[in-house]
């Protein structure tokens, strides 16, 4: 393929699924921007032919261009993957996805990138209010405010390979312990999204240069702590699911963050767990040409591939 394809945050989940999808289109002019040093350093080992630069986009200066800006000259499609998903500090959420993103569309209307695909996200129609959720609104008015075609697409909760948080980071710590607790009665409704499937999404959207805004949701609806057993059975975990009151999850979190800076779960996204939201389900396989991968056949692939089942992101 001719096409010249950058993508930001590539070394995070959907980037470091999106670029093997890419490669095997044809696709060989890619540029991979990403500030984080240990997940670059994954990306680059897993694609040494795709060009990496580390760079934090929040960072860039007018003046004098950073390479990241210089390299969206002659793209003719621009994925923006960089988001602050986890974390305590809101400033961090700010800086990463709205000052960022502001500097990367002040980019790519002074280099003409012709076509975004804009990751956004299910929570921008959720009825969850944390720093997440109000910076991807942010987020997402400031892509479609740019006035480049677009295409936005809203993922619910995804898994797949290279997953450091969510369904990974719960697949690890079941491997780890002989009880792993679930939250109240467990009985909170979640449509999880294999990344694998979202990235196909993203290459169809690339080569039909779609627009408009779709909302991509998990075919299937399952109950969370169903959806945990079903990690279980993928894993082969021998971790006991045990029930605990919701209280108790919520102060063994607020515990743990007192230690952990970084904590890969916090009592926001507990928040967000239970928040009883259902999201649309279009039927975005025909639209985009694409299959669905049922459910238990997508945790399989997620944690039994040979290549990139036992490869973790750094948080």
């Amino acid at each position: 393929m001719t096409k010249k394809i950058a993508i930001t945050g590539a070394a995070g989940l959907v980037g470091q699924n999106l670029i093997p999808r890419l490669l095997s289109h044809g696709y060989t002019d890619i540029v991979a921007i990403d500030k984080h040093p240990t997940n670059t350093a994954i990306l680059n080992k897993n694609y040494p032919a795709v060009r990496l630069i580390r760079s934090d986009l929040a960072e860039a200066g007018e003046s004098n261009p950073a390479e990241w800006q210089s390299a969206l000259a002659g793209c003719d499609a621009l994925v923006i993957a960089h988001a602050q998903i986890g974390g305590i500090a809101p400033e961090e959420f700010v800086r990463n996805n709205v000052t960022a993103t502001e500097r990367l569309l002040e980019a790519a209307l002074r280099y003409n990138v012709p076509y975004i695909v804009s990751i956004s996200s299910s929570v921008v129609n959720s009825a969850a209010v944390d720093n997440y959720t109000e910076t991807k609104k942010a987020q997402e008015a400031l892509v479609a405010a740019s006035g480049i075609r677009q295409i936005v697409l809203r993922p619910t909760l995804m898994f797949g390979w290279f997953d450091r948080k969510h369904v990974g980071w719960l697949a690890r710590f079941m491997q780890k312990v002989p009880i792993f607790p679930i939250p109240g009665s467990g009985k909170f409704l979640r449509q999880p999204l294999f990344a694998g499937d979202f990235c196909d999404i993203i290459v169809s959207a690339i080569e039909t240069e779609m627009t408009g805004a779709y909302n991509i949701t998990g075919q299937e609806r399952i109950d969370y702590i169903d959806l945990i057993r079903a990690v279980k059975k993928a894993t082969g975990a021998k971790a006991h699911i045990q029930r605990i009151p919701y209280s108790v999850f919520w102060s063994l979190l607020k515990i743990n963050a007192i230690f952990d800076r970084n904590p890969a779960f916090t009592v926001g996204q507990l928040a967000a767990l239970v928040t009883p939201d259902i999201f649309e389900v279009i039927d975005w396989s025909s639209i985009f040409n694409i299959r669905a991968t049922p459910l238990q056949e997508a945790l399989n692939k997620t944690f039994r591939d040979p290549l990139y089942s036992h490869i973790t992101l750094d948080f």
